[in-house]
């Protein structure tokens, strides 16, 4: 907290030059958008979500186009105008903090300097350590610093109270941005569907219907006169099982629902080409729907690490935290995966739907690591 006070009070004459330098260009989406920016440093010293009060948007795209692209030019508008007002309102509190701050440090060395020149067995300005005098200045010492202090706190949560009073959105355009994300979320999801669709078509179509085609060409020419290849048959049928019970859990895994997401993440590991150390620590069962996005955020982590980045060993960790399921993979793999890849964007999208988020590290080199949190209530 004194750090976040102290920085502060040097960031406030910084904004200062700023504010008298944006002056003539007020309206500018960049000085908008540069403000927005500073505004988000601020809010993250103050241990605030930018995201939350709506100042992760830069400038607008010009190019954009239609209700969309006009709402999101309005939305920026708005977060850079509050953003400016926001910096000019904590000019004071940024000032008297630093004020603040600046008796502690003297205060904080006066007391050393008493301390050393008594010590040593030297007056300090003249004044000897009577007892007396020891007790009256370390009494007036503690209470200057519990004074001090409670300063400290007190710029702290007035900066806190300015920000979340200033930046917050009114509740029609909290409205408005929940209704946009609803909408985005929707999409997502039908493109979800439709990806996971085809990829179903995909398997059954190139594996499982070949499979299907060769058995029944053995059967034929087993029928023929040629009993020996009903052994190859015999094959051909265990192998196209084995693919139609995959291509099944990939749908949806029945022993989700019977034995549970930690037993189900165990088969996950077991089907597995790559070794996979599964953590699973639960106290209960969460929501259905939680389990089934939790299942397959692995599955599809597992999948990529084993196909495209050449991991040796993944781990998979799974807890509660709080009122959220926190999914975590790691893998020792290549890395370099891209988020916005057709499998990754789809599992962000189906986190999404459920309020959650979804975050993908991946380094040139590695370690890739996803963590989904789900809320559970």
């Amino acid at each position: 907290m004194a750090g976040a006070v102290a920085l502060g009070a040097v960031t406030a004459p910084l904004e200062a030059v700023f504010l008298l330098l944006a002056l003539p260009f007020l309206g500018n989406p960049n000085v908008s958008g540069a403000a927005a920016r500073l505004a988000a440093l601020e809010v993250r010293r103050l241990r605030l979500d930018p995201a939350a009060l709506g100042l992760t948007a830069g400038p607008a795209d010009p190019v954009g186009r239609g209700p969309a692209g006009r709402g999101r030019e309005d939305r920026a508008g708005l977060a850079g105008a509050r953003a400016l007002r926001f910096l000019t309102l904590r000019l004071p509190v940024g000032v008297l903090g630093g004020l603040v701050v600046t008796l502690f440090v003297a205060g904080a060395a006066m007391a050393l300097a008493t301390t050393r020149a008594w010590l040593g067995g030297e007056p300090f300005d003249g004044m000897e350590p009577t007892p007396l005098l020891v007790t009256y200045l370390a009494v007036a010492g503690i209470v200057l610093l519990f004074i001090d202090v409670s300063g400290m706190i007190g710029v702290y949560a007035l900066e806190r109270r300015l920000a979340l009073a200033v930046l917050a959105p009114d509740r029609t355009e909290a409205l408005e941005r929940r209704i946009a994300e609803l909408s985005e979320s929707r999409a997502g999801i039908v493109a979800a569907v439709d990806s996971e669709r085809r990829r179903i078509e995909r398997d059954l179509h190139d594996g499982l219907q070949q499979r299907l085609v060769a058995l029944s060409m053995l059967i034929g020419r087993s029928r023929r006169g040629r009993p020996e290849l009903l052994d190859q048959a015999h094959e051909e049928a265990q192998r196209a099982l084995a693919e139609l019970r995959e291509v099944a859990w990939r749908v949806y895994p029945s022993g989700l629902d019977a034995l549970g997401l930690g037993d189900a993440l165990a088969g996950v590991a077991e089907r597995s080409s790559v070794p996979v150390a599964v953590a699973c620590d639960l106290q209960g069962r969460p929501p259905m729907a939680v389990e089934t996005a939790a299942y397959f955020v692995v599955c599809e982590a597992v999948t990529n690490a084993a196909k495209h980045a050449g991991a040796a060993r993944i781990a998979v960790d799974v807890r509660r935290a709080g009122a959220a399921l926190v999914v975590r993979v790691q893998d020792d793999g290549a890395g370099g995966a891209d988020p916005a890849g057709s499998g990754l964007s789809g599992l962000a999208r189906r986190v999404a739907a459920l309020d959650g988020t979804f975050k993908v590290t991946s380094p040139p080199g590695g370690p890739t690591t996803i963590v989904a949190e789900l809320p559970c209530e």
